[in-house]
């Protein structure tokens, strides 16, 4: 009866390592080792913990043992905000994973509207069903291994641990090192799911760019969230004198396990690195041909990474002038010594609220990328156009930060004949759209090929089903496969039908090859994969909403031109058993606007299913431009079919 009168907590506070043990345990760094998080209240949390979103699995097959769970309902652990951060008690550990998985979970649904699905699990063989993952699924102890990764195929993040072997200031022969112990591998780890449930096909290394943009925005999460912290922030901001271009732990991912590894600092620096002869920190330069020799993907996301860093670093100093001016009595430049608290605090709450606006900016922008083959100059646009329709105005620069960062790391979209904010929004169709019949009328769905390839029902006729944030998460699910179903009757049978080609889908009347993927029927099949929604908050208190669709269209791939050439001018299509090499695709993601029923923006991938050209840098990449020995794969064309590509990914202590 008292519980009915009490409502629940809004949040659970758990402890947690700000960054790693590491960090905990330097004297200089100590005091912002251990940090107390809010994270969102779940009244049914089991031990495991398991909750809506996750599922903690503690067995470690290395060491045959199966840890007991950790029960975050106990009334002493929530007396004492959590488990007390440890290295070596397992609970913690699960704690650990938990609290910061959330965390991350938690800026994906702030920035895109929406509750955070996984991606769905299909069926091996059979009609490839696929099926609800409300759970991801964590092992903190699941290999004995110098590794983490995701696992698109047990829905599962895998953390290993491993003994020291070096000895140094830094480190001590034979102590443990726990990758669930890292902030950052953990945000890292849980952005790569998050990813590829709003966009499975990311993971197809069609270009230089695709799996390096993985990493890449991995790491930027996982960077941003060091700015949620105030302590933490306050303390380098004191440090760095509020220069966050200086060498910091803010800019710095998983310093234990890279001094671990060998390499004497932090796995990743946004910012800089030791100098090989010098070994002293230096800052990063911009350079405009650094795309240009950089392969490996963590290289080439590296580079990404310092564009966004960069981006926010201008927007920090330029809300930071007047600061600067006030406490140097207008010559900008500080006196010796330490700066002012009331300073510090100042320059920290400028600080946190760029880099939450940088990271909402760069989650938000996913939906508005193509549904496959993704590169670092498309990814500017999405982040350009993304900010535009959500704040017009753009007061304080954020857009043109981002357009000059990147320009001046050489990162520009493919084929633009200017790089001003205006000429890189994503375009709008040119007349409205009639699709009001989405929402008022019937349309029909019985397609069985578009249910076989997405699960849905296979209903004659059915309208759009909507949801909100605050909806089952099954439900959500539900709803967006079957309103894959009902889109696809619409632009297939029905008045959406003329829209095809002002999108780049192809149908029979453009003469396809006979290598493209075509329908039980024997018409050219197109799959809608996904029609979401986005609910979010305007700067001036507005919402804005969106529908987001994506399509796309397969086609058969051969490294042998000689062979495509054939197969493509074949009277017949090839049977759906063809040993083909890859399968090319091509298609294009829809913003509608749910009130005025029109499509707002027409993001296209750089070539149509039809398009030979396209088709040959796919094919010149996997076959001959993919990524050497000895790093993450010796060719791209070995990932295509791989199952595990991040376990691939983040072989040779990468991450």
């Amino acid at each position: 009866m008292q519980r009915d009168l009490v409502a629940d907590p809004v949040s659970r506070r758990l402890r947690i390592f700000a960054f790693d043990p590491g960090v905990s345990a330097q004297f200089d760094t100590a005091s912002i080792g251990e940090i107390t998080i809010a994270i969102p209240w779940e009244r049914d949390l089991q031990p495991g913990p398991v909750g809506e979103y996750l599922e903690v699995v503690d067995a470690d097959p290395a060491s045959r043992v199966f840890y007991r769970p950790v029960d975050l309902n106990d009334q002493r652990v929530l007396a004492q905000n959590g488990i007390a951060p440890s290295e070596t008690n397992p609970l913690f550990h699960q704690q650990m994973v938990y609290a910061v998985a959330m965390t991350t979970i938690g800026h994906f649904e702030q920035a895109l509207g929406r509750v955070a699905l996984w991606s769905s699990h299909r069926d091996d063989g059979g009609d490839g069903e696929q099926r609800f993952v409300r759970r991801l699924r964590i092992y903190p102890h699941a290999l004995r291994d110098r590794n983490a990764y995701y696992s698109p195929e047990k829905k599962a993040l895998l953390f290993g641990y491993f003994p020291v072997d070096i000895k140094d200031a830094n480190n001590t022969p034979g102590t443990l090192v726990f990758t669930c112990l890292s902030h950052d591998i953990i945000a890292h780890e849980t952005t790569h799911a998050l990813l590829d449930g709003v966009h499975p096909r990311f993971n197809e290394p069609h270009n230089p760019d695709v799996l390096a943009f993985h990493e890449a925005f991995a790491d930027i999460v996982a960077l941003f969230q060091h700015f949620a912290y105030p302590g933490i922030l306050r303390d380098q901001i004191a440090r760095t004198r509020g220069n966050l271009a200086a060498e910091n732990l803010l800019g710095q991912l998983a310093q234990q396990f890279g001094k671990a590894s060998g390499r004497g600092a932090a796995l990743r620096d946004a910012l800089g690195g030791l100098n090989p002869e010098t070994h002293v920190w230096e800052p990063k330069r911009p350079s405009v041909t650094a795309l240009d020799r950089a392969i490996e993907p963590h290289t080439r996301g590296a580079i990404l990474v310092a564009a966004v860093f960069g981006a926010f670093l201008k927007v920090y100093r330029a809300r930071t002038l007047d600061l600067y001016r006030i406490a140097s009595e207008g010559t900008g430049v500080l006196r010796a010594g330490d700066i002012p608290l009331d300073l510090s605090n100042r320059l920290a709450e400028e600080a946190a609220r760029g880099a939450q606006n940088v990271l909402q900016m760069c989650i938000r922008a996913i939906d508005y990328c193509a549904p496959v083959g993704i590169t670092f100059g498309d990814y500017l646009r999405a982040i350009v156009t993304a900010d535009s329709d959500l704040n017009p105005d753009d007061p304080y620069g954020y857009r043109l930060a981002f357009v000059e960062s990147f320009r001046q790391w050489g990162i520009h979209p493919e084929g633009m004949q200017s790089m001003s904010v205006e000429s890189l929004l994503w375009p709008d169709l040119a007349a409205a759209l009639e699709i009001n019949a989405l929402f008022t009328e019937e349309q029909p769905t019985d397609s069985p090929d578009q249910a076989s390839s997405s699960g849905s029902p296979r209903a004659r006729s059915q309208r759009l089903r909507p949801w909100n944030l605050e909806g089952d998460r099954y439900a959500t699910w539900e709803g967006i496969e079957f309103n894959a179903a009902v889109l696809w009757g619409w632009l297939m049978k029905g008045k959406g039908r003329t829209l095809l080609p002002s999108i780049g889908l192809v149908t029979d009347e453009d003469n396809p090859p006979a290598t493209v993927f075509r329908s039980k029927s024997g018409s050219v099949a197109v799959e809608v994969h996904s029609v979401r929604t986005a609910l979010r908050r305007s700067p001036r208190g507005g919402t804005v909403s969106d529908v987001v669709v994506e399509i796309t269209q397969r086609r058969r791939g051969y490294f042998d031109k000689a062979r495509q050439l054939e197969k493509d001018a074949h009277a017949t299509p090839p049977l759906a058993n063809d040993d083909y090499d890859f399968i090319y695709r091509a298609g294009c993601t829809l913003l509608i606007n749910p009130v005025t029923m029109e499509v707002r923006r027409v993001i296209r991938t750089r070539g149509t299913i039809a398009d030979n050209r396209a088709l040959e840098r796919v094919r010149r990449f996997l076959a001959d431009g993919g990524l050497p020995p000895p790093n993450a794969f010796s060719r791209a064309r070995d990932v295509v079919n791989a199952r595990e590509p991040f376990a691939l990914l983040h072989r040779d202590e990468e991450i």
